[in-house]
């Protein structure tokens, strides 16, 4: 597993139609985030993994819905492995250890909610 590599977020992008999969790009070899809201009650970061690539087993103390933009990953949550392909989602309950991996390259907004 790479380490996680953080894009600029200097654009504004508030008030402005953007393509989510266009604001966060693939590099070989990691992973790549990009924070787009960032604040105490919760984020969105945006997320692109190179094939291979992933998130080891790992808790939060929130709920976090993960939703793909492109591509697929496998997501296991409290050791069970599920496949997730573009458009789909799942929340990942606080608490419980969760991990992912890129089956090919791919794309997701991770969505925090800290409440």
């Amino acid at each position: 597993m790479a380490d996680i590599k953080k894009q600029p977020g200097d654009e504004k992008l508030a008030g402005q139609v953007k393509r989510l999969a266009d604001l966060v790009g693939y590099q070989d070899g990691a992973v790549v985030s990009r924070t787009i809201i960032d604040k105490r009650v919760g984020t969105v970061t945006l997320f692109a993994f190179d094939e291979g690539q992933g998130l080891s087993e790992h808790t939060a103390p929130y709920d976090a819905l993960v939703y793909v933009i492109d591509g697929e990953a496998e997501v296991t949550i409290s050791a069970k492995p599920m496949r997730l392909a573009n458009g789909e989602m799942v929340i990942m309950p606080a608490g419980e250890p969760h991990a992912l991996r890129a089956l090919g390259r791919f794309k997701m907004v991770l969505i925090m909610i800290r409440a």
